[in-house]
């Protein structure tokens, strides 16, 4: 096959797993959920009585579900992609593939395809229900057409992107981190063109027309309207942007494979594992021309150069350089904290990754000031760009987190730890301080941004000194559940995808049904039922990622306080009460915490599998 054995035997085996047909099951369930809850809710504030109210109804409810569809099938074809070749990096089982006759587009295409399949398998599953919501009208078979096309062709595209940078970096959290930012940096770039911020007009174009075309998130927009709103002039001749849209991003996909087939045996096997295996064979020659005797290694241990060099004196210093020895360091109480901060564990291509979301703050940070400076009366009009920094913050620090510990259980180094006495909390507390460490640049960020919206008067300073302790106290959740989920899947793909998929859809899910009660809006009453609905479905599925595999009281009423107090929190800061916001956050979020970090303390041993039961614990 042109694909090659990697992709075939994915594809013979992936119709055996039970768990694809219940998140098949889960996925489709959860949009039908959302078109039924706007139905409710649109059923209970008005009497529809004629064809224009269902159209009016089915169009609003195709301009909610197509965004998600897209940003769903995007982000996840990225994540998968990357995650699956940063597993194998990881257990250095990709290494073992070079060795084989697979040729190198063999490799590249059949770990992209093989990740794919259960994209392409939930995107093409929500058809069915598109085209059942087209009978309501307000949107054409058309446009659901034009949209699955955008979509798998985004899809295969970001995919793509994963494939070419996990293949480049050599850990995970570089991959996972970088995977992330770009897409939201082609994104939010994009999104200030179709805003005209860089040029009213190109070549003839409108701004959005450009956008639709560079960008799957416009183009997926443009679905939802009239073809002709969006059209793209080349010549004389014009397309549809959706069009467009789909030949720019099979180009993107041919350049990154492209790239990807041409270095993939230059940039694997690791340069890190490379440059480490020089300088221990550096090291080793170094040593073999001293054969000491025992004689000789005490009287060296009585020399006074000797002592120098233990006490690390600068008189033994080139002592220890003449025999080819390194010195030591010195190591902490707690050894993972010490690790965790005192040495490039994740590489040190770290630093690109804090540079790229600099960058992305300070692009956001202008624009809040373009916004502030364009009209200053508008209170929260304007803060998209720093709810953009924030909830990247939020994921990139959620990354870093579920990556520390499948990291070391991928390299077989926490069997290691296990058989070593440290304790449990060092270990969380040492995981959980160096995450933060970590992501300091992730977390200070968002910070500076609330400085911003009050020196620019979109938000007061009582407000901002509120929203800097709610993002503080999301960004330490974020931490938390990253270590929870590593450590109760001994999968590390799947630790990682349920980990994201947890912030995602936490903040994604609660958007969505904001977005459903705004569009269809009435009386409290009317909304009760379906509000409660999508709030205790969000709840199911906060249980199911985080307390199926330990079950706990606490977690239970945390996964279902979760969405309400988010729900909550996001109408009372757009309301004005911010205090109140405040209180929802810190109350339910802090819970929450508590519960996740007590049984990995706790029932750590079991967690990791020091024992089999829970009798052993700290």
């Amino acid at each position: 096959m042109f694909v090659g054995p990697v992709f075939h035997r994915e594809l013979t085996t992936l119709p055996r797993r039970a768990k694809l047909y219940a998140s098949r099951a889960a996925y489709v369930g959860g949009l039908a959920a959302l078109w039924i809850t706007a139905w409710q809710v649109l059923a209970g504030s008005q009497t529809v009585r004629n064809v224009g109210g269902f159209s009016m109804f089915g169009a609003t409810v195709f301009q909610v579900l197509a965004p998600l569809y897209l940003t769903a099938a995007a982000f996840f074809a990225a994540f998968s992609t990357a995650a699956a070749v940063a597993h194998e990096k990881e257990r250095r089982t990709f290494d073992l593939l070079l060795l084989t006759n697979l040729s190198n587009r063999e490799l590249v295409l059949g770990k992209l395809g093989a990740s794919l399949l259960g994209v392409f398998d939930f995107a093409l599953a929500a058809v069915p229900l598109f085209t059942i919501a087209a009978l309501c009208g307000g949107f054409d078979f058309r446009q659901i057409g034009a949209l699955v096309a955008v979509t798998l062709c985004g899809a295969v595209a970001a995919g793509s992107l994963g494939s070419t940078v996990a293949l480049w970096r050599e850990r995970s959290f570089q991959t996972l981190a970088t995977t992330t930012l770009t897409l939201v940096a082609w994104t939010g770039f994009w999104e200030a063109v179709a805003q005209g911020t860089f040029c009213p007009a190109i070549a003839g174009n409108h701004p959005e027309a450009l956008a639709a075309a560079a960008s799957p998130w416009h183009a997926a927009l443009s679905c939802t309207r009239p073809f002709d709103d969006f059209r793209l002039a080349l010549g004389r001749a014009s397309v549809p942007a959706w069009q467009a849209s789909l030949v720019i991003s099979a180009l993107l996909t041919l350049a990154l494979n492209a790239i990807a087939v041409w270095r993939v045996r230059v940039w694997n096997p690791s340069r890190e594992l490379v440059a480490r295996g020089a300088e221990s064979a550096t090291a080793a020659a170094a040593e073999a021309p001293h054969a000491w005797t025992l004689n000789q290694l005490r009287n060296d241990w009585r020399s006074p150069t000797a002592d120098a060099e233990k006490s690390g004196s600068e008189k033994g210093e080139p002592a220890v350089a003449a025999r080819g020895l390194r010195r030591t360091r010195n190591v902490w109480d707690n050894p993972v904290l010490w690790r965790e901060t005192m040495t490039w564990a994740y590489g040190r291509k770290v630093l690109f990754v804090r540079l790229f979301y600099a960058a992305i703050f300070a692009a956001a940070a202008w624009g809040i000031d373009a916004a502030g400076e364009a009209s200053r009366g508008a209170k929260f009009d304007h803060v998209a760009p720093a709810a953009v920094v924030a909830v990247l913050g939020v994921l990139l620090v959620n990354i870093q987190a579920v990556t520390s510990i499948t990291s070391e259980r991928d390299a077989k180094a926490l069997d290691l730890l296990l058989v070593t006495d440290i304790t449990p909390k060092e270990f969380v507390f040492g995981k959980l301080a160096g995450v933060l460490f970590n992501t300091k640049e992730m977390i200070a960020l968002p910070l500076l941004l609330c400085g911003l919206l009050w020196q620019l008067n979109i938000a007061t300073g009582e407000a901002a000194t509120y929203l800097a302790l709610g993002w503080l106290t999301l960004a330490g959740f974020a931490a938390v559940v990253g270590v929870h989920v590593g450590m109760q899947y001994g999968n590390s793909r799947q630790a990682a995808a349920v980990s994201f998929a947890t912030i995602f859809f936490l903040v994604v899910g609660i958007a969505v049904s904001m977005r459903i009660m705004t569009a269809f809006s009435g009386s409290f009453q009317a909304q009760l039922q379906p509000f409660l609905a999508t709030i205790g479905g969000g709840g199911i599925g906060l249980y199911a990622a985080l307390g199926r595999r330990n079950p706990s009281a606490a977690i239970t009423l945390g996964a279902f306080l979760l969405p309400l107090a988010t729900f909550y929190a996001l109408t009372s800061f757009l309301l004005g009460a911010a205090l109140a916001s405040l209180l929802a956050v810190l109350g339910a979020y802090g819970f929450t915490i508590a519960a996740l970090l007590v049984p990995a303390v706790f029932e750590f041993d079991v967690a990791t599998g020091r024992t089999s039961t829970g009798d052993d614990r700290e």
